[in-house]
């Protein structure tokens, strides 16, 4: 029978690996270089998926050496994290010139606004070079997972903010709840329209955007009556 191990034994952790650019570049040379990673990253990102992304291949379709690479990434993750936060910047951008206060006049005006901003989030994300295969590695690589679940956090910020003015008796449990969910169903309705081309973006977000409107109203209801 095997031995157990000794309460005392401590199984090593492994380290984490560093996310964060070495090097922020300051010379515009050393800015090119910089940059010309990221968008072969992306290119090949887009060619192979993130499975098959190294390091090794980005310096080759970039022609340059690993040593060049690596003075400003540390590894292929880092270069995704940078992907990563680009990509949910531009995302979250739209949130304020989407979700106004004139969009929460009706609920015919809020699924518009909604519908708008969905399709305009699917559009950004599609002419971002490997925009898909961004948002599958946040979700599908563990320690990428923090850009992703801080973005959701943000959208979820900004979304209450607005339906707090909207309606300031609501209780602010429902409006993040709210918040959260839009946030999760947004994100699922992206995914499906990547994985099947042949869906109508117009509708999937229309049908999204309905759902989020209608519960808002029932929202709107609850504070008139009170």
């Amino acid at each position: 029978m095997p031995s157990k191990p000794s309460p005392s034994r401590r199984v090593a952790k492994r380290p984490k690996l560093a996310l964060s650019p070495k090097v922020k570049p300051a010379q515009s040379r050393a800015a090119e270089t910089y940059e010309q990673l990221l968008t072969v990253t992306a290119q090949v990102l887009a060619d192979v998926g993130f499975e098959l992304l190294t390091t090794n291949l980005v310096c080759e379709r970039a022609k340059l050496s690993p040593p060049a690479l690596y003075r400003y990434f540390p590894n292929k993750y880092a270069l995704l994290h940078e992907l990563g936060l680009r990509l949910m910047g531009k995302q979250n951008a739209l949130i304020h010139q989407w979700l106004t206060p004139a969009a929460f006049g009706s609920a015919k005006k809020l699924e518009d606004a909604i519908t708008g901003l969905l399709l305009e989030t699917y559009d950004v994300t599609r002419e971002t070079t490997a925009g898909i295969w961004i948002m599958r590695a946040l979700r599908a690589i563990p320690m990428l997972q923090d850009v992703r679940l801080e973005s959701a956090r943000e959208v979820a910020e900004q979304v209450t903010a607005q339906l707090r003015q909207a309606f300031p008796k609501a209780a602010k449990e429902d409006l993040e709840l709210i918040s959260r969910v839009a946030d999760s169903m947004s994100y699922a309705a992206l995914e499906m329209l990547f994985d099947d081309p042949s869906l109508d973006a117009a509708s999937v977000m229309r049908l999204v955007a309905a759902s989020l409107a209608s519960h808002v109203a029932r929202l709107q209801g609850k504070q008139g009556r009170a």
